[in-house]
């Protein structure tokens, strides 16, 4: 039986992953010594002005961009609601703004409440119908809003071609690679869109920060307004450790994401918890399986059990994951992703997520399959 006193293992990284030990050391110095508002005009704020700009070519380098293109917020959501700000400043005219079934709720908020939010079908893997979205891409769209990797299954979406698209409409392309950075290289100018949303502590940066990618001549509506700050984009008093912190993490997540040999090592423990998984429980299966995934993400469903019951269990036996995305974990029912792959609602409450990070080991995710298996098993011989 599992030790309740042995170590957690975390495999809830597509919600938050641990602040790197070089991102923490890295923003230190700013919540100490280099204190100072980068605005002020003495050594001190230049001191700190200068990481900022040292920061943003960081993120910059990540993206495939210049350092003039990166607008810092406070996180991903931010981000994705600034996109749809710049869309109503371009086309206050447009009606409609276009989304695709499994987006992340600041996705379909925002497009809710911009104007009318029509949803694009996925298949039962969760890839896009591209068919239908070219057909819905006209003259009367503001913006289409899409997902590079899905948050809760790693789905990777074919953006290909999507940006032509909507710059022969005249619409604007935003893409939410909040779940890309570190996992793959990113080119935001060769993806094709204007306005591309990350998001710090996604890639082992801190929390409280993010960054909207803008194409050049693509402007934003600031969500918030009063001082000169992000060239007039964002106003307020940068949060430099963030910024700084989000800078590293930067170059640690390229870095990783150029090296193919670390993204196998993610991958191949991915597959093996899915493998053994899947052998060892009857009716277990992995969600999205079909289609090309990021290397650190699968969702399994797990027959006959509640997905809150088990997770409750799990985190008894010290192994932590999520029934799906962070922000909607407050809510009871399914989630709308599995929901919208075809998937039946007793079966969506019946999956779990479990995302590693680069920091992941053999070890940990050894010794999670077995207090999984245990779990599964415990709660099975309560309900018989």
């Amino acid at each position: 039986m599992t030790d309740p006193r042995a170590a957690p293992i975390y495999l809830d990284n597509n919600s938050t992953t641990a602040p790197a030990p070089e991102v923490v050391e890295a923003m230190l110095p700013f919540y100490t010594e280099h204190f100072a508002n980068p605005s002020s005009p003495h050594p001190g704020g230049e001191r700190a002005a200068d990481a900022v700009r040292a920061a943003r070519g960081h993120v910059a380098q990540l993206l495939g961009g210049s350092p003039r293109d990166v607008v810092f917020t406070s996180g991903g959501s931010e981000s994705i609601n600034a996109a749809f700000g710049a869309a109503r400043l371009a086309h206050p005219e447009r009606p409609r703004y276009i989304v695709s079934a499994v987006e992340h709720s600041a996705t379909k908020a925002s497009a809710k409440r911009a104007g009318t939010c029509v949803e694009i079908a996925v298949d039962a893997n969760g890839l896009l119908d591209r068919e239908a979205l070219f057909a819905a891409i006209d003259s009367g769209v503001a913006l289409v809003s899409l997902l590079f990797a899905g948050n809760e299954t790693g789905v990777l979406n074919d953006l290909a071609g999507i940006g032509d698209a909507c710059r022969a409409a005249g619409t604007l392309f935003h893409v939410d690679a909040v779940q890309a950075p570190g996992k793959m290289p990113i080119d935001a100018p060769a993806i094709g869109c204007d306005l591309l949303t990350i998001a710090a502590h996604k890639f082992h940066g801190p929390k409280g920060v993010g960054a909207s990618w803008v194409r050049p001549g693509v402007a934003l509506d600031p969500l918030v307004v009063g001082g000169p700050q992000e060239s007039e984009r964002r106003a307020g008093t940068e949060n430099v450790p963030g910024i700084v912190g989000m800078g590293r993490a930067a170059e640690l997540a390229q870095a990783f994401a150029e090296d193919e040999r670390g993204l196998a090592r993610i991958r191949a423990l991915r597959d093996r918890l899915e493998r053994r998984l899947v052998e060892a429980i009857p009716g277990a299966r992995v969600h999205g399986a079909g289609a090309k995934r990021v290397a650190n993400t699968t969702n399994v469903l797990f027959p006959g059990l509640e997905a809150s019951l088990l997770l409750a269990l799990l985190g008894e036996f010290g192994v932590y994951a999520s029934a799906g995305s962070a922000c909607n974990a407050q809510r009871s029912s399914p989630s709308p992703v599995l929901i919208a792959m075809g998937i039946s609602p007793e079966e969506a409450a019946s999956s779990l997520r479990f995302s590693l990070s680069r920091y992941s080991t053999e070890d940990e995710i050894e010794a999670a399959t077995g207090r999984i298996i245990e779990a599964v098993g415990t709660l099975h011989a309560l309900n018989d």
